[in-house]
């Protein structure tokens, strides 16, 4: 088995894990579970799915081993196509033809990501000054991101969460191909960039559990989508990574992502049956009444112009000609 399938294989098994990881983190959001730390914290569902992320982390990290970002990164959105089906299950529903559509076009549009991005395996690494300009501007950028504080703000931290799973990736990378070398594994940069990984892989863990709370195909899609573009332009610009193919390759890539982007928007849409009414909103019924409207009683002495309708219970001043309230009911001819 050449470096590229073996890569291939363990981004696949990544992939599946990391979809089972995040359906788990997905029901904890929709149960309010992850409202705080400490609730994170004392749940042991929480704790399974943190140990399924670290795992799926560590098949990621082996597949950075034998193959470059721009390969390893794109795989990463097979994730998603493995999460519909277990968040269907997970949720009791068939999945729509919708999300069906969706799932294709991203597996075709990654397939033709892979043909130019099949490179030979890394071989270059970051300097420890790479690693901490690396982790500088995405710190700064996530900070960015998440300092608002919108209840809304979902898509947000899920960019920010793509963005720490790059930066870590390619700090992973930098560690993967030094400890592939021997001798290099206890240097003061191979250290100092395995403890950025960390930092990268524990905050976009968190930051995807806090983009969860408003669901789980649109955070994960932009997760998926911030993460390989944010990891490919530092594999282009610090570690010398190419496409393969020239021009041909490019058209390649261009239309890979095309059908990808159009895959993963198809698999954001909520599908039929999946809204829930909300428990507020009771259904009327032919020949019932609707409930009074509460109105606030104006103080006593307050003057209203003639003619005006006044609500049962408003005091007026007296001697006030008012328009009497048509009944309940009453429609014009």
């Amino acid at each position: 088995m050449n470096a590229t399938a073996l890569a291939v294989g363990l981004c696949l098994a990544s992939a599946v894990t990391y979809a089972a990881a995040a359906v788990a983190q997905e029901r904890l959001a929709r149960a309010a579970v992850a409202r705080s730390a400490r609730a994170l914290l004392g749940s042991g569902a929480w704790w399974w799915s943190a140990g399924l992320n670290a795992a799926a982390a560590l098949l990621h990290a082996a597949a950075l081993r034998y193959g470059p970002l721009t390969l390893v990164q794109p795989l990463g959105a097979l994730t998603l196509v493995a999460a519909v089906p277990l968040g269907a299950r997970g949720a009791g529903r068939r999945v729509a033809a919708t999300e069906w559509r969706g799932t294709f076009a991203t597996v075709a549009g990654l397939g033709l990501l892979l043909l130019p991005a099949s490179g030979p395996a890394p071989d270059d690494t970051l300097t420890l000054a790479e690693a901490l300009a690396v982790s500088g501007a995405t710190a700064a950028v996530i900070l960015m991101l998440t300092a608002a504080k919108d209840p809304r703000s979902g898509l947000r931290h899920a960019t920010a969460s793509g963005l720490a799973s790059a930066a870590a990736s390619a700090l992973t990378q930098t560690v993967a191909v030094a400890a592939g070398r021997g001798g290099a594994l206890l240097s003061l940069r191979v250290v100092a960039v395995a403890l950025l990984v960390v930092v990268f892989a524990v905050g976009g863990m968190l930051l995807s559990q806090r983009a969860y709370r408003g669901g789980l195909g649109a955070p994960l899609a932009v997760v998926n989508l911030a993460n390989p573009l944010a990891a490919a332009a530092i594999g282009m610009v610090l570690l010398g990574e190419r496409l393969q193919g020239g021009a041909v390759g490019m058209l390649l890539a261009a239309a890979g992502a095309v059908a990808a982007a159009r895959g993963v928007l198809l698999l954001t849409r909520t599908p039929p049956g999946a809204a829930q009414t909300p428990a507020t909103a009771t259904p009327a019924t032919p020949g019932s009444l609707a409930p009074p409207v509460p109105t606030a009683a104006a103080p006593p002495g307050t003057s209203v112009p003639p003619g005006t309708p006044v609500p049962p219970g408003m005091a007026v001043a007296p001697g006030t000609p008012v328009a009497p309230v048509a009944p309940i009911g009453r429609v014009a001819a």
